[in-house]
């Protein structure tokens, strides 16, 4: 009974991160497909993504977010990342979000290797990080009408990264200590996406403020 228990365990954690990948695949189709769309049209797209974000922290406890909602979730958000990439890519260089890319590749990996191996479950993480996570959405809110100088920039990104490297952490640790089931996995999938593609705009913003004052 426990090696059942622990095969369909590892299936479905095996099952996320397919799911994930498949995710950054559609992120990344959306990004080429950002470079036609309008710059008009990104604000709405935007406001469409949050939409989308809160919608599935609403439907989370009922477990009704699908694959679908996942796919047209992580399709948008390549194309509103579009233009913060193509912003660096002009700026800083491509070598720049080559290196962010490869930077939060490396981190996700560690990090979730050590959530996945950890025995203690680190459930007590979660209110520390949503309280963080809290105070960074109203700085990138305060950002917006009073912009921060660069210092307050490269002190935010650090500080994104630092939470969003910990929710890889806390998030794979979760599913190891938790009983994943089938209707779980796209949910898992859209927060593990979540973690990588805030993880890597932050170390974007960082390698690309490093770079403009070389």
């Amino acid at each position: 009974m426990i090696d059942v228990v622990q095969v369909n365990r590892r299936s479905m954690f095996q099952k996320v991160l397919v799911t994930f990948v498949i995710s950054l695949l559609f992120a990344t189709v959306g990004m080429y497909a950002g470079k036609f769309v309008p710059p008009v049209l990104m604000f709405p797209l935007a406001v469409a993504e949050f939409v989308m974000i809160f919608a599935a922290f609403l439907l989370r406890r009922s477990k009704s977010v699908g694959y679908t909602f996942v796919y047209v979730f992580t399709f948008l958000s390549g194309i509103t990342t579009y233009p913060i990439v193509s912003h660096y890519i002009s700026a800083a260089g491509a070598q720049v979000v080559l290196m962010a890319f490869g930077s939060t590749f490396g981190i996700f990996a560690v990090m979730g290797l050590i959530g996945a191996v950890t025995k203690k479950d680190l459930s007590f993480l979660s209110t520390i990080l949503f309280v963080a996570l809290l105070a960074l959405v109203f700085i990138s809110i305060f950002n917006i009408f009073s912009p921060l100088t660069s210092g307050g920039m490269l002190a935010y990104s650090v500080i994104g990264s630092i939470v969003f490297s910990l929710y890889i952490l806390f998030d794979f640790n979760q599913m190891k200590h938790h009983h994943i089931t089938e209707e779980m996995v796209p949910l898992l999938t859209l927060s593990l996406y979540l973690d990588f593609i805030n993880l890597f705009i932050n170390i974007l913003q960082i390698l690309g403020i490093w770079q403009s004052k070389d």
